[in-house]
């Protein structure tokens, strides 16, 4: 449907819902379920150098209006990935896909996009400077400008694709480092990702993950995922990929409202496998309802 179709970095994209990395794995187990070419694209499982097994177990635990994970960035590894996983995709997905990237060093990140980069059904790479899961890398080069520039510039120097940079909520100035993104040349920024939180349990009087912290998500959180998205798209002249708490097409529309291009589901779809395509097909009667032509004039439209 044309009116719902937007420009995401150069490519367009038949709407702007996309599963969010780590809730929709490479697409097999929801291709099942239904035709995923409804979405505008997705972005896979995040990928590293090499391959990682992820956090220990218990890696979930429920919250009111959200969850907590700490899996760890568990993948096989990008050689695998380039091996087994995209010429799989191809078979069930026909469009371009979001490939994210994350690393625990810059000549990590750099060595994964590079060969990513060189996949045709690649078209945009996110490369996630935010996991707050692991140790010794992710989120650390997310938390300051200058690291978040050097991954950025480091990237763009051996890819041609759209670079994404994937921010962290948990910092004191995100406008800052989206800045830095761009200045490094960042083709677009895309956050939230999740809150740092915790859980005890009352019996046993210990952290509910073997992490002891992971990263939150949910409904929950979707406010700060707002007013974040809305100070970036103020300040910065690239497309936002917003995301954070997402459920519904309102939701959709809000947080394009506030600045997104494009707008990324995660935890409801551990929730409802089939939230993404629910949203879709619900956004035309929202947009009526609304009275929004077209979903590309309502980006950064908050009076």
């Amino acid at each position: 449907m044309e009116r719902l179709r937007v420009n995401l970095c150069g490519l367009d994209i038949d709407n702007p819902v996309i599963p969010a990395s780590g809730t929709f794995g490479y697409g097999r187990e929801f291709a099942e379920l239904y035709d995923i070419n409804v979405l505008g694209t997705f972005s896979f499982k995040g990928t590293t150098k090499d391959a990682r097994y992820g956090n220990p177990t218990p890696r979930i635990a429920e919250c009111e209006r959200g969850m907590l994970n700490a899996v760890g960035l568990q993948n096989p590894g990008v050689h695998k990935v380039i091996e087994e996983e995209l010429p799989n995709l191809k078979t069930i997905f026909n469009k371009k896909v979001m490939a994210n990237v994350s690393g625990f060093a810059v000549e990590d990140y750099a060595y994964t996009c590079q060969m990513l980069d060189k996949e045709e059904q690649v078209g945009w790479l996110e490369v996630n400077i935010s996991c707050p899961n692991v140790h010794g890398g992710g989120m650390s080069f997310g938390t300051s400008p200058e690291a978040a520039a050097e991954v950025t510039r480091a990237v763009k120097a051996v890819t041609t694709k759209p670079v994404i940079m994937k921010l962290s909520p948990n910092v004191t100035d995100i406008v800052a480092i989206a800045k830095a993104c761009e200045e490094a040349g960042a083709d677009g920024i895309s956050l939230i990702n999740t809150l740092f939180g915790m859980r005890i349990d009352l019996r046993t009087r210990r952290p509910i993950l073997a992490n002891k912290m992971g990263g939150f998500s949910g409904p929950a959180i979707f406010p700060v995922a707002l007013r974040m998205v809305y100070q970036v798209a103020s300040n910065v002249n690239i497309p936002i990929v917003g995301m954070g708490g997402v459920s519904t097409a309102e939701d959709v529309v809000e947080m394009m409202l506030a600045g997104a291009t494009a707008v990324e589901v995660g935890a409801a779809n551990l929730v409802d496998p089939y939230a993404c395509r629910d949203i879709i097909n619900d956004l035309p009667r929202v947009m009526d309802k609304y009275g929004i032509e077209k979903l590309s004039d309502i980006i950064g439209g908050v009076r």
